[in-house]
């Protein structure tokens, strides 16, 4: 029996990547235009819906998040399935330690209350009858972009041989490679009717420390490796007058506290799934700049939007 996807932001980091993984393991794709597509429509007779979508600049969150969460409900109650969610930290207090799907969602932040309030409404629509599994991930690493924190952040002066750390190079942060989430999606997707009608599910991925990926950079290259820090203070002179320095401020705690998330769930879950090994997801978003001999992670097949 053939199953079915639809993937809303099928270009984006969440929605490319999901799209591949379901179109490798023999789902049928569907992927949304907003220009041109209802989503009532589109959903009809779909399985799952990936909501990749996230608007472009973090000052809409407020107005179009809320919006955006109801008509994937909406699109969800009408057609039958399954929401999957990439859920993120932002729900939680500034605090040290393993998050699980017991810890609670504190956040004092803007854009911390607006995902705890998506989350209920999800969690409010699951006890309607729409399956919501939310797969929580630390920052995202992309092997196919330069947009994601390696490219902006940790990387921007690595060909300089200078690697820029956002706090303490010993605080432990989590990360998540994206074609593994995208796997764990469909694994999930494949078992929904084996989950409860909402699931919070911590995906683990790798933490590490910015000394560590140091280390990793300097065996894979064989030059030393500088440290530079990230100028929070030119962020907060700019965060008046730049909305990304201003949003940028609000998640320096995330990069101040040491944290990594639990993987007991998803192991409980899905006890075959395997990571991709932490070297790998390390050195995927070097530029080709940096080491012109490197091996570049091969992408997956890719599915015509």
């Amino acid at each position: 029996m053939t199953k079915t996807v639809l993937i809303l932001g099928s270009s984006g980091k969440i929605g490319k990547h999901a799209r591949d993984a379901f179109w490798n393991a023999g789902w049928e794709i569907r992927c949304f235009d907003r220009a041109t597509d209802n989503l009532i429509t589109s959903a009809k007779g779909c399985d799952v819906i990936v909501n990749g979508w996230n608007p472009a600049g973090y000052k809409d969150w407020a107005t179009l998040i809320p919006q955006l969460t109801r008509d994937v409900i909406n699109a969800a109650k009408a057609s039958g399935a399954t929401v999957i969610v990439p859920g993120n930290i932002y729900n939680f207090a500034e605090k040290l330690g393993v998050f699980d799907e017991h810890t609670p969602h504190a956040a004092t932040t803007r854009k911390g209350k607006i995902r705890i309030q998506m989350e209920k409404d999800y969690k409010q629509a699951a006890a309607d009858g729409v399956q919501t599994i939310v797969l929580r991930a630390g920052s995202f690493i992309d092997p196919d972009g330069d947009d994601d924190v390696m490219g902006l952040v940790h990387f921007r002066n690595i060909t300089k041989r200078k690697l820029i750390h956002m706090g303490d190079p010993n605080i432990r942060h989590a990360y998540c490679y994206l074609p593994d989430w995208a796997k764990a999606a469909v694994s999930l997707a494949e078992r929904r009717n084996k989950l409860e009608p909402f699931e919070d599910i911590p995906f683990e991925g790798h933490s590490f420390t910015v000394n560590e990926l140091k280390s990793q950079l300097e065996k894979h290259s064989g030059d030393t490796i500088k440290l530079q820090a990230f100028p929070w203070a030119l962020m907060r002179v700019l965060s008046p007058f730049w909305t990304l320095a201003y949003e940028m401020l609000e998640m320096k705690p995330s990069w101040l506290n040491s944290h990594s998330l639990s993987g007991t769930k998803l192991r409980r879950l899905l006890p075959e799934f395997k990571p991709t090994d932490l070297e790998t997801v390390m050195m995927c978003s070097l530029p080709a700049e940096f080491d012109p001999n490197q091996s570049v992670p091969s992408r997956s097949v890719p599915v015509d939007a």
